[in-house]
Formats: C-alpha cells, structure tokens, sequence
C-alpha cells in the first residue's frame, strides 16, 4: 500500500499543479501602451521618436525616427509621410497602407518613445533669460514663457513685449503685446501661444 501511494504522489503533484495553472486567467496579449501623458490628438514633429506596432506581426515593429519631412519607412509598406498628423491618423494612415496590400485589418499602435526638442528663446529683461523648453504634451503660452524665464525683472517694459515669428511662408514677423492687458483679461496669454523658434523680447522701461 505504501509503494502505491509513493507510485502516485508524482501524479498527484502534477495534476495538482496543472489545476492551478488551469484556473489562472491567460495572459492577454497586448499593444505598447502609450504613456500615460501621450495624448492621440498629439501631432508628431519632425525627429520624434516613435515605436510603430502592428498587433500579433511582431517581425514589423520597428523604432524609428521621423526625419526633418516628418517621414518614416516601415516594412513592406516604405516610406510614409506623416507631416502634420496625430498620432491617431497617423495610425489610421498606417493601417489602410499594411490594410491595402498585405494585411487584413491590422491594428497599429503609435508610442512616441523620446520627442524631440522644441524651444521658444525669451530675452531682454527678464531674471533668467534663455531658452525655455515647450512641453510635448501640452501648449506654452507668452505668459508661461515669461515665467518659466524667471518673470520681469524690475526694468522690465510690461507693455512694449515684443515676439517674433517665422511664418510658414517664411516670412519674419514681429508683434508688440501689452502683457499688463493679458493677465487682466480673462483668456490669460492663450491667445499667444507660442511655436518652436519663436523670440520673446523684454525691453526696458524709460524712466
């Protein structure tokens, strides 16, 4: 009887152990998540970094970097041209292109990994002129510029701010802002919300 029950504990230990195995939840296969700040109305820049996935096509992932034309080249598929898109139509995009010709209705994920820099330079009379760092996730306003520059300092001409731009076209323009009237108004500065390479001027109060 012994030599029996020693010849089954074996079986028993593993059936045991299979029961248990048997009753855990299968591990469910899942996208990149993005991260917890990624928002998909995001628009991809030129030099992000991004992590493309192509569900259960694991042989497709790639990281790669978008180029100054905000391109990208994919498996199968080649160079894509993701200018000016957000993360959710870029992934739409990439999805009717693998959907057209190889795949059927493949499900992307789009994760920016690194992002690139982007910056606005404020000057003249502020406590810490230089150049501020504009959030990835989120719009940077004069006001916010001129704070994160150190604020007035006490020559500084509130009224006289002048910024300036190059437009799309090219073009160099200059606007004069009255940063008294904007903290008093009830829109704040986001009205002067700021893009990458723009110049903040502070100048001095005539006394």
């Amino acid at each position: 009887m012994l030599f029996r029950l020693k010849c089954l504990l074996p079986f028993f230990v593993l059936a045991s152990s299979w029961l248990v195995a048997a009753d855990e939840p299968p591990q469910a296969i899942e996208l990149a998540a993005p991260s917890s700040t990624q928002r998909p109305d995001y628009i991809l820049q030129p030099f992000d970094l991004v992590q493309v996935v192509v569900f259960q096509e694991p042989d497709l992932e790639r990281k790669v970097r978008l180029s100054e034309e905000s391109k990208l080249t994919l498996p199968l598929i080649g160079t894509v041209d993701l200018k000016g898109m957000t993360i959710r139509k870029a992934q739409d995009l990439i999805r009717d292109l693998y959907n057209k010709d190889y795949l059927v209705d493949p499900q992307i994920n789009i994760t920016v990994m690194e992002y690139a820099k982007e910056t606005v330079n404020v000057l003249g009379s502020v406590n810490t002129p230089g150049s501020i760092l504009i959030p990835p996730e989120q719009p940077l306003n004069l006001l916010d510029a001129i704070t994160r520059a150190g604020g007035f300092n006490r020559l500084a001409d509130r009224k006289h701010v002048k910024l300036t731009r190059i437009g799309d076209d090219g073009k160099t323009a200059t606007s004069i802002i009255n940063v008294d009237d904007i903290i008093q108004s009830t829109a704040g500065g986001d009205q002067w919300v700021l893009r990458k390479g723009d110049v903040i001027f502070v100048g001095e109060r005539i006394l």
